[in-house]
């Protein structure tokens, strides 16, 4: 392995929680092993199994080598049952997708952040803890974040399922019943908390209410406007990137994933 490249390692992790053992592949930056007295940034990547897609070698070791992040680990968790445990925890939506919600959360929260404390040099605060997510797992990384300001201070989302509600999208009350929305409109400002969302142009064709903005795009806007509704700052607690001719794959997630981690931990 060369000394500037980002080494690997593979875990599984006992979840009494979910009752099976987690997939979690470990990416560690060059430095980890020169410096040993250093501790570092952490981040936690749902749809871990689409690392090698996804690029994150390819990106953690450009970043890495043009000095533009601070070193951090990664950590990208293979999804078991994506459509449940993926989701809103305590909210299934109207099909009764991510009745495992809750459940995912606190393997996270409880087995999952105290296994990586537990065997890595972990900074553990959270301005230097990322939690990152793509399209239903973007969903389950800001509702993560959400409920766990004191673990979490910083949230990364590609094409989240904003979406998700508690009527189907032929139902009168789907504009106004997506679950998120309610849950941020209905919660507290979590002190500290930053957010980066992104979305593409062509995530979908999907238009709700006919209004011309695609629901991948409204869905996220919205979103983004219940937050400052709560006090956060739209320049200085929050990040949108729209992507023109942006697509709902892991094919544009790649391209802006480094924008993310350089707004998370850049130098």
């Amino acid at each position: 392995m060369s000394a500037n490249k980002y080494e690997d390692a593979t875990h599984e992790v006992n979840s009494r929680f979910l009752k099976m053992r987690k997939r979690i592949d470990i990416f560690l930056p060059p430095t980890y092993h020169q410096q040993p007295s250093h501790y570092f940034r952490l981040v936690i990547m749902n749809d871990g199994q689409d690392a090698k897609v996804l690029k994150i070698r390819e990106n953690l070791d450009r970043l890495h080598l043009n000095q533009e992040i601070h070193p951090t680990i990664l950590v990208a968790v293979h999804a078991t049952q994506r459509i449940q445990e993926y989701g809103t925890a305590g909210h299934p939506d109207y099909a009764n997708r991510g009745n495992k919600a809750r459940t995912y959360t606190n393997f996270v929260v409880h087995e999952l952040i105290p296994f990586l404390t537990h065997h890595y040099r972990l900074i553990k605060t959270p301005d230097t803890t990322a939690i990152l997510g793509f399209s239903l797992g973007g969903l389950s990384a800001f509702d993560i974040a959400w409920s766990n300001p004191h673990i979490f201070g910083r949230v990364g989302v590609c094409s989240g399922s904003f979406w998700w509600r508690r009527h189907s999208a032929n139902d009168d009350l789907a504009q106004i019943d997506r679950i998120m929305h309610d849950i941020v409109r209905n919660g507290y400002k979590k002190e500290g908390l930053k957010f980066w969302f992104e979305a593409g142009t062509n995530d979908e064709t999907s238009d709700r209410n006919h209004n011309g903005i695609i629901d991948a795009i409204e869905d996220t806007l919205d979103l983004i406007a219940e937050l400052i509704l709560k006090g956060y700052d739209n320049q200085k607690d929050i990040k949108y990137v729209e992507v023109q001719g942006g697509e709902h794959n892991q094919r544009t997630w790649a391209l802006v994933i480094p924008d993310f981690l350089k707004w998370a931990f850049g130098r």
